[in-house]
């Protein structure tokens, strides 16, 4: 049986917003020491339904298997994702690899019927949206 939860859950309108609840899940006193990779799960009305963190790692990397985190998605009947990830450096430009796990990622949703609607990339100072930039097409 399926029973979520009918406590309000967050409304997510724009990248702010994601920003805005995703940080949350990024401790202060290590954003800039090591990365961690978060993904937000949405249920059809765009409301957060749940924020699983999928790894801590290192200073210059952390790894996302989208095997896993459309694992979740699907155990959590969520329709819509939104990545986000730390980069200790402070800098929000993407990198390549960064790049290219955001176009898997879509690939492998997009034939699950689930939207990759933003990937962040999140320092203490603001954040990197991909949507925001027109790079998730």
């Amino acid at each position: 049986s399926y029973k979520p939860c009918k406590a309000h859950k967050p409304l997510i309108k724009s990248s702010d917003d994601a920003y805005f609840h995703l940080l949350k899940f990024f401790p202060e006193d290590t954003i800039a020491l090591y990365e961690t990779f978060v993904v937000g799960y949405l249920n059809r009305a765009n409301r957060l339904i749940g924020v699983y963190e999928l790894s801590r790692g290192g200073i210059t990397g952390t790894v996302a298997d989208p095997r896993l985190i459309l694992s979740v998605a699907l155990k959590c009947a969520a329709t819509g994702i939104i990545l986000a990830h730390n980069h200790p450096s402070g800098n929000l430009k993407p990198s390549d690899a960064d790049i290219t796990l955001t176009r898997s990622i879509k690939k492998c949703a997009d034939f699950l019927d689930i939207t990759l609607i933003d990937h962040l990339i999140i320092t203490k100072n603001g954040f990197f949206s991909f949507s925001n930039e027109g790079k998730l097409s």
